[in-house]
């Protein structure tokens, strides 16, 4: 038996394989009223099924004291490949948010939906009335493939129109066969064969970790393409579609002092055309299943893959499989990673409106009511929204008699990038963190509009309040809000303490440094203060702040203080 085979298995693939596709003892955790929580097995089956158990952390400690357990609840999120969804779908959400989850709405960092607050009891209604509304949560999180995610309004060009599309064929070809998402959640028939039905792609035990895609289209990587586990870059000739090149390996997640952990940028790979790009897709997916680490689940994601066997392995194996080698790369360039705000125009002629949504989260507060103000915006509107990889959203194909109504829709509810007082607010991403994320060291998303308050008078104070700055926290090192190809990037240490990297690049092509570790507010301001001063004294004509502190050699400086 060779040495790699004598490993132990990791007990999440014990539990995969005896799971009977997906089934596990779901149907009876959530006929038990004895408890708010499922069985442990069972949460990491429904991971699969779309949502994840939580508790809220704030009460954990006032109910350990009253002897209650602790506050269940399950967050839900809805696969969108591509983030395109109706007016309609918009405002079923909005009525399950309020009537089942805690009032509020979530968009993600990979274009989709999430609720936040089901208590168990509701979790079959909610995910019964967002499959009526033709979404599922279906494979929104668990070892498989996630959301597809692709440049985020397909109505802008015919290149955007076939991202689009190849991100919902991605998204179904990659989908799990197993029945008893329809059996348990929509009372599908359970037919003899339910828990032995083929899975052809993820077989019994699924992949060793998530897996995540993604495709840009030049000059904007609004999705993070080198983040992605695959990533298709759109290339483009004379105006049309000629293909992808190939993006492998790339990945965030990282563990607090273990340095086998890592964030990695993707390689490229090569070039496919349209017709081949579903099929590389299938066969990456595949290379991963059947060579990714299921013995070590901090050692199992694809980018450890690739880096363990090298890109030239890589490309032999898809050979392989394929038929048939990935022709060379094709020339690109990309220019930012965020959101162009504001009113654009399309090839019919309609308008897009691309809206500030802080954080992510829709929800109703005192001078920004922003659930409301989509609400009534989905009320006047008969085209699309579309998600944006950077937590925001476009209400897309309005016509030109109704763009007045609706900007003044959003404008009233906060909902325009215009009405926020700098250009970092509008760049700024948070992971949710506290209280419900079970990984969580810190705050992010609570915390990160009381920092970039205090961020804003020094920007101000040396006249960059309107220079756009890459800003990303999360509360943990697991990176969902993309923190490491960030220019300014925080990520939660212990309460109230962070790790700050520097130096991101601004179009998602490089990763940043870490610069300092472990420090509170004052001195992650006491850091940023002189380096934004320098910036603003020394800058050349257009150069991002990542780029300068690698010009002028003070991120190294920083790395040298710190030390």
């Amino acid at each position: 038996m060779s040495t790699e085979e004598s490993k132990p298995v990791v007990e999440v693939e014990r539990i995969k394989a005896a799971s009977r596709r997906l089934r596990g003892t779901i149907e009876a955790g959530l006929a038990d009223e004895a408890t708010g929580a499922l069985a442990e097995s069972d949460t990491q089956l429904t991971k699969y099924h779309g949502f994840y158990q939580q508790d809220d952390r704030d009460l954990r400690n006032e109910r350990q004291q009253q002897r209650l357990e602790p506050a269940y609840s399950f967050m839900i999120r809805v696969r969108v490949p591509g983030g395109v969804c109706s007016a309609p779908q918009w405002l079923a959400l909005d009525r399950l948010a309020r009537e089942y989850a805690n009032g509020t709405l979530r968009l993600t960092t990979r274009q989709a939906f999430q609720f936040h607050g089901v208590i168990k009891r509701h979790l079959k209604p909610t995910i019964a009335a967002i499959n009526a509304t033709l979404l599922d949560t279906l494979a929104a999180c668990g070892d498989v493939n996630r959301n597809v995610m692709s440049s985020p309004n397909p109505e802008l060009s015919a290149l955007h129109q076939d991202t689009s599309q190849l991100a919902c064929q991605i998204s179904d070809r990659l989908s799990p066969a197993t029945r008893a998402y329809h059996e348990i959640w929509l009372d599908g028939e359970k037919l003899p064969d339910s828990g032995e039905e083929p899975e052809p792609l993820y077989g019994p035990t699924y992949l060793p970790r998530k897996f995540k895609i993604g495709i840009a289209v030049p000059p904007w990587n609004d999705v993070d393409v080198f983040t992605q586990d695959l990533g298709f870059i759109a290339i483009s000739e004379q105006g049309r579609l000629a293909g992808f090149n190939v993006v492998v390996g790339g990945g965030m997640g990282a563990s607090h002092g273990e340095p086998e952990t890592y964030p990695r940028l993707g390689d490229v790979a090569g070039f496919c055309t349209p017709q081949q790009a579903v099929s590389v897709a299938w066969h990456v997916v595949a290379i991963q299943r059947d060579f990714g680490d299921r013995t070590n689940r901090k050692h199992a994601r694809f980018k450890y893959t690739i880096a363990d066997r090298g890109l030239d392995w890589f490309r032999e194996e898809l050979a392989r499989r394929l038929g048939f080698p990935l022709a060379p790369a094709r020339a690109f360039r990309f220019l930012g990673t965020g959101d162009r705000y504001g009113w654009s125009r399309g090839l019919d002629g309609r308008h897009h409106l691309t809206l500030h949504v802080p954080s992510g989260r829709l929800a109703d507060q005192p001078g920004r009511t922003l659930l409301t103000g989509l609400r009534e915006i989905a009320q006047l509107h008969g085209g699309r929204f579309r998600l944006t990889p950077n937590q925001n959203v476009i209400v897309a194909g309005v016509e030109e008699i109704d763009t007045r109504r609706i900007e003044s829709v959003a404008r009233r509810h906060g909902l325009l990038h215009d009405q926020l007082p700098s250009a970092l607010r509008r760049e700024a991403l948070s992971c949710v963190a506290l209280p419900t994320c079970a990984l969580a060291m810190a705050e992010a998303e609570r915390y990160l509009p009381a920092l970039v308050d205090k961020l804003e008078v020094l920007l101000a104070a040396h006249g960059l309040n309107d220079t756009p700055v890459t800003l990303r926290m999360t509360g943990c090192p697991n990176g969902c809000a993309r923190p490491y190809v960030a220019e300014i990037g925080l990520v939660g240490k212990a309460p109230r303490r962070y790790n700050l990297f520097l130096g991101g690049g601004f179009d998602g092509q490089r990763l940043n440094t870490l610069a300092r570790e472990n420090i509170d507010e004052d001195t992650i301001l006491a850091t940023l203060e002189p380096l934004l001063a320098a910036w603003a004294r020394e800058r050349e004509a257009g150069e991002h702040f990542g780029d300068f502190l690698h010009r002028s050699g003070r991120l190294q400086a920083s790395l040298e203080g710190a030390a």
